[in-house]
């Protein structure tokens, strides 16, 4: 993950982008589908409409993620990203309940494609202008695992296939299969609203603090087996909020440690930790061998000659 500075600067420049981009592509889509009546070419105007609201929201959710902790969030702000993809989630959801309604009805009433080449000309404008997003927002991606940046380039991701299938839709009514103008716009409206779904979920996770990935904890616990005079560890925990990463520990040292060794110790592992994951809170807390508990927290059901430990727990043998 980048420093501060660094995810500043990234998910400003993607957030910015995000929105130009949207609102640029609002007003030719709505012109397009004026002058074509085409149920996809409403249906990708939505999306636009929702890339808009949803890009304006992520713009203002990550800068109020971005300030630092105050007397009233001692944790920082960084939940705001989860706060922003998961109305992204909503936003999404329905539109494309509204844009099912409306395509199915206009499939019933059997409503003929105008001008279709404007409605072409239009989208490839649009696939043009989103993979230059989808770029730009894979780098921030990349440098910052912002999880708003990730659920707007998701959405901009599907808006290229989106953009593909209304130009498919459009040819094929223009050639006098009317009816396909209206089932592209259905499954657009059920991608869509499967997107959200995925979309919501990770945002959900954030929120309620999921553990941070395997490959993360996997090195964390490496510093801990590598650190001098540290024989054991157990309630691990760790999870990420925004730009900020939190470890919380408990370390098994020898008893007849002085305070200040012990805590040179865990003060040396919390250093380590910190230099492998900028911006990290770590809190390491020392228990001496001989007031660790002998079974884990959270015990599993095994033979009592084998006792079972939880993943965040180790001991030695």
């Amino acid at each position: 993950m980048a420093t501060q500075r660094d995810y500043g600067f990234w998910v400003k420049v993607a957030t910015r982008a995000s929105v130009s981009v949207a609102f640029t592509l609002i007003v030719v889509k709505l012109w397009a589908w004026i002058a074509t009546d085409a149920s996809s070419m409403l249906a990708s105007a939505t999306d636009s409409m929702l890339d808009g609201l949803a890009s304006l929201f992520t713009f203002f959710s990550v800068r109020y993620a971005l300030q630092p902790a105050d007397r009233e969030h001692r944790f920082g702000h960084g939940k705001a990203e989860s706060l922003a993809a998961l109305v992204q989630s909503a936003l999404i959801t329905g539109s494309a309940m509204l844009l099912l309604v409306h395509s199915a009805q206009q499939l019933w009433q059997g409503s003929v494609v105008q001008q279709a080449d404007i409605g072409v000309y239009v989208s490839l404008l649009a696939i043009a202008l989103t993979l230059a997003l989808v770029i730009l927002q894979r780098a921030a991606i990349r440098h910052t695992d912002s999880k708003a940046i990730a659920a707007d380039h998701l959405h901009f991701q599907s808006d290229l296939l989106l953009n593909s299938a209304v130009i498919a839709a459009l040819l094929l009514s223009a050639y006098g299969w009317y009816w396909a103008d209206s089932v592209f716009a259905i499954l657009i409206a059920v991608y869509l609203a499967y997107g959200a779904i995925r979309i919501g979920w990770e945002a959900f996770q954030g929120l309620m603090d999921r553990e941070l990935p395997d490959a993360d904890k996997a090195q964390i616990i490496a510093v801990l087996r590598a650190t001098k005079g540290i024989h054991g560890w157990h309630d691990l925990r760790t999870r990420a909020s925004g730009p900020t990463r939190f470890i919380q520990c408990h370390v098994e040292l020898k008893d007849e440690l002085s305070l200040k060794t012990a805590h040179d110790i865990a003060d040396g592992a919390e250093q380590r930790l910190r230099e492998l994951f900028p911006d990290t809170d770590v809190i390491i807390h020392m228990d001496p061998l001989s007031a660790v508990p002998e079974t884990s927290e959270f015990p599993e059901t095994t033979p009592p000659s084998a006792p079972a430990l939880a993943d965040d727990t180790h001991r030695p043998q």
